[in-house]
């Protein structure tokens, strides 16, 4: 039996998922979270585990250094 899936699923759409992901990481960026509050949000209300938070987090920082170098100054 198929199961259906409001969101993209991990494992049956990887790219969309991590896509989503990585919307979702933008949208806490917006609200000027840390990675930490980023990682507890994305797990409790949209039930992402930690380690594809991070992983998504961990390539958008490596892609965009100057934009996190910034971002991180502006937080503190």
């Amino acid at each position: 039996m198929s199961e259906i899936h409001t969101f993209p699923c991990l494992y049956c759409q990887p790219r969309t998922y991590i896509q989503m992901v990585q919307k979702l990481i933008e949208r806490c960026l917006l609200f000027r979270m840390d990675q930490e509050q980023c990682v507890k949000a994305l797990e409790e209300h949209a039930k992402i585990q930690p380690p594809v938070t991070l992983t998504v987090w961990k390539e958008l920082l490596k892609e965009n250094k100057d934009f996190f170098q910034s971002y991180f100054q502006s937080i503190i």
